[in-house]
């Protein structure tokens, strides 16, 4: 067995450890947890009533039917559901952990620090709902579509929300090192959650430089749009291209910058 197959293995263990210890914290507190489960819920409610539009005026929005849109949002609500669940509280709780120290103690641990840092925490609450709520919506959409249910477009459909996902990791990370040399990153936090929101309709209603922006420059329509647009049959073969290189050159800058700003840092009790 190689050592990268070792090391591959030994972080799926550890993160697997991780999930069951965040499930086992929220158990605890199950206050908490109904809190955000009924929370999400609701946000999904909302999600549905804005489905319903354009089922209700019956009209297409720059060439996606309600169909089409019903797809969308549910690809949308999933991918809300993961970075909610998996990244969000880590992410936002890295500037905290700078300023306060906290991360001089994660360093000592004998893995990888980013590695215990991003990807700690899992909020059960928050992922649940949107998972199985936007994969309902999905489904739905891809039936009433009638688009083929083979296993080569649920298998690029998957890899896309992969890709998504790895691109959702990169892009939202990047602003929370900020953290390293500055004292708080409220501002930044709320920029970030309106880049997500962006995701809210296909990159279709926006114009061409937006567009180009979105998947090119800051890929954050890589995120929602890919997925759908490949079963639609919306991709070329360029666009299929770049949802494989965008994660992995985005993942490979979050890491230079994150050796980076470790060999500037100053612990906060020094």
């Amino acid at each position: 067995m190689s050592n990268l197959l070792r090391t591959c293995i030994r972080y799926a263990r550890l993160y697997g450890r991780f999930i069951k210890f965040s499930v086992m914290s929220q158990m605890e507190y199950r206050i908490n947890f109904i809190t955000a489960f009924l929370v999400e819920t609701a946000y999904l409610l909302i999600k549905l009533l804005y489905a319903s539009v354009p089922y209700r005026t019956g009209t297409d929005i720059n060439g996606w039917s309600p169909d089409a849109v019903l797809l969308y949002i549910g690809v949308f609500t999933i991918m809300s559901g993961l970075y909610s669940g998996l990244f969000y509280s880590n992410f936002t709780g890295l500037p905290v952990k700078i300023r306060t120290g906290s991360l001089d103690v994660l360093m000592t641990q004998p893995v990888s620090l980013q590695f215990i840092v991003t990807l700690r925490q899992f909020d059960l609450g928050y992922t649940i709902p949107n998972v199985v709520g936007g994969g309902i919506m999905a489904g739905i959409g891809w039936h009433r579509l009638q688009l083929p249910f083979t296993w080569d477009a649920i298998g690029g459909f998957a890899l896309l929300l992969v890709a998504g996902v790895l691109t959702a990791y990169s892009v939202f990370l990047l602003p929370q090192m900020l953290g390293f040399w500055t004292i708080r990153t409220n501002g930044v936090t709320e920029l970030s959650n309106s880049l997500f929101e962006t995701n809210y309709v296909p990159m279709s209603v926006y114009s061409n430089l937006i567009q180009r922006i979105g998947i090119f420059v800051l890929p954050v329509f890589v995120i929602c749009n890919f997925p759908p647009m490949f079963v639609l049959g919306m991709m070329n073969g360029g666009m299929l291209l770049w949802a494989v290189l965008a994660p992995l050159w985005l993942l490979l800058l979050v890491r230079l910058i994150w050796q980076f700003a470790l060999r500037g840092y100053t612990s906060a009790s020094q």
